[in-house]
């Protein structure tokens, strides 16, 4: 196949399926909007979801352009290391959260990622938090609105600027009248329509080159050969597809990007947040895990069948770059009516990611910037109506910032850049911070601040051409790596010279205080043993290891 023009030939029956979803989607919002009343309704659904719903709410919100049209893309321009980002890169992030760091956030009853930070170090240090998380925020939401962009342009042959406004819109609405909950439901909701648009162009796709088998023959006559098909071979050096060391996919996806991410980003601790009780906030991210562990069937294998059927994919512009991977094997590979499911999939999977940073966005906006800072102590009523405004101030943002997104041919390398000036410093500032009471409030500050300048001047050089990686992610793996470095340091050096917190001043926030109730409020069904946090973990992390082996 060619790359010939990106146009999908829909017809009326995929169009009705495509109605049917918008139309069930805003239905969600309505529905939620009963419910809300109160403040804690509108941004935590008032800490009352089961961690079904949470946990699947959890993965979803990731399920966004980041997974779909940039995991595909890595599939096609990487190979199998791409598997990486699941098994290392969230899975361990995702059960430390669960069992190690959700007491702390949930048992404090903060409502925020940057509260959190208040209450441990200063205000100078939840001020800063709360902007740069803001700012992370309409960035990566840009990314989900370039991406469902790109889709409906396809799709509809619409100009971009138009795609990107009506993808807006929608989102825009269904936050705005439903708060988290309507986001949350919705995300459950888009969680399974992502997988029924991705599976068919998955199974359909292996039927045509033949199976695995096929598939392994055709990635070792392509442009990756036999290093496309292994995980960790050649990872001694950076003699392989992705450019890394061993050491660097550890330190720094494995622990640094991955942990920074999944542990300290708002818009995916705000799910966990919004559960029911101590055992479901806790068990959120840990269900998350199990089909995360799965989700390279469908992203990780279109993107290598794209590689060895797309002829002339990897272009640096046009139709025929790694972001197209999936739009492209639509277009080729499904018929009439499943074509309809599969672009709903993909539409519902950048809504599931620009609603997790909309919702994100207006719950810090609302309590960690405008109540803290500009309007204290006014009515509820009055902080419910601001974070509606910071809703559509947000998406408005992210229209602009979709078409910076839209410099990028591979918008993975764009989004992980994101992620190792964002949450690389935040993690080691949470993470020491948490475990180690003796560190001062001004060491905390001090410590975010120099972190996050190391990683964005190491992106500034790289790019410059002053300082030289293997390729934009092996760029990320060691930005963030060294921002989590610099947060260590300038710590151990600060804290000695400050004073600390008292230890009472400290419970409930970091390890060896006191002051985390992990019983408290359980409900009879949590204390059966299938449902215990450590145990599921565990298992989790066996089965990464596991999935390892084929591919080793």
């Amino acid at each position: 196949m060619d790359g010939g023009g990106l146009r999908l030939d829909m017809n009326a029956l995929d169009y009705v399926l495509l109605a049917l979803y918008f139309v069930t989607v805003l239905g969600v919002g309505f529905a939620a909007r009963r419910a809300i009343r109160t403040s804690v309704d509108f941004f935590l659904s008032g800490r009352s979801l089961p961690a079904w719903v949470t946990g699947l709410a959890f993965v979803s919100a990731n399920l966004g352009a980041l997974e779909i049209i940039g995991m595909a893309a890595n599939g096609a321009q990487y190979g199998v290391m791409t598997v990486h980002y699941y098994w290392i890169g969230a899975v361990p992030a995702m059960v430390f959260l669960g069992i190690v760091m959700m007491p702390f956030y949930y048992g404090s009853r903060v409502r925020s990622v940057p509260e959190y930070l208040r209450l441990r170090f200063n205000r100078p240090t939840h001020l800063l938090n709360a902007i740069s998380f803001a700012v992370a925020q309409v960035l990566i939401a840009g990314v989900n609105l370039y991406a469902l962009a790109l889709v409906m342009q396809a799709l509809l042959g619409w100009p971009l600027w138009v795609a990107v406004i009506v993808g807006a819109a929608i989102v825009l609405a269904y936050i705005t009248i439903g708060g988290l909950s309507g986001a949350i439901y919705n995300e459950v909701l888009q969680f399974f329509v992502i997988l029924a648009g991705l599976i068919p162009v998955t199974v359909i796709g292996l039927v045509k080159v033949g199976g695995v088998s096929g598939l392994m023959d055709a990635v070792r006559d392509s442009k990756l050969g036999e290093a496309g098909l292994h995980a960790w071979q050649e990872t001694g050096s950076s003699a392989n597809p992705l450019g890394a060391h061993w050491l660097g996919i550890v330190f720094g996806l494995g622990f640094v990007l991955s942990f920074g991410y999944w542990t300290t980003n708002f818009a995916e601790v705000q799910r966990a947040l919004s559960a029911k009780n101590m055992s479901a906030a806790r068990r959120t991210p840990i269900i998350a895990a199990y089909p995360k562990l799965l989700i390279p069937v469908v992203t990780v294998i279109p993107g290598l069948i794209a590689l060895v059927t797309v002829k002339g994919l990897g272009a640096s512009s046009g139709d025929l770059q790694y972001n197209n991977a999936i739009p492209l094997l639509m277009r080729d590979l499904l018929p009439n009516g499943v074509l309809g499911v599969a672009v709903t999939g993909l539409l519902a999977s950048f809504m599931a990611g620009m609603a997790a940073n909309v919702s994100g966005f207006n719950t810090v906006f609302t309590y960690d910037i405008w109540q803290a800072y500009v309007r204290r102590d006014r009515p509820d009523d009055y902080y419910l109506r601001i974070g509606r405004y910071a809703t559509i101030g947000a998406v408005m943002i992210g229209i602009g910032t979709a078409f910076i997104a839209a410099g990028f041919s591979n918008i993975m390398n764009y989004i992980q850049a994101l992620f190792s000036v964002f949450n690389a410093p935040l993690f080691g500032t949470f993470i020491i911070g948490m475990f180690w009471k003796r560190m001062t409030a001004l060491a905390g500050f001090w410590s975010l601040l120099s972190g996050t300048v190391v990683a964005v001047g190491t992106y500034l050089l790289y790019r410059a051409g002053v300082i030289h990686f293997n390729s934009d992610l092996e760029e990320s793996f060691w930005g963030a790596g060294l921002a989590f470095g610099t947060v260590a340091v300038v710590a151990a050096i600060l804290t000695p010279l400050t004073r600390p917190k008292r230890d009472e001043d400290l419970r409930g926030l970091v390890y060896g205080t006191g002051g985390v109730d992990l019983k408290g409020d359980v409900l009879a069904g949590d204390v059966a043993w299938y449902r215990s946090p450590l145990l599921l973990g565990v298992i989790a992390l066996a089965l990464a290891v596991v999935l390892y082996i084929p591919v080793f």
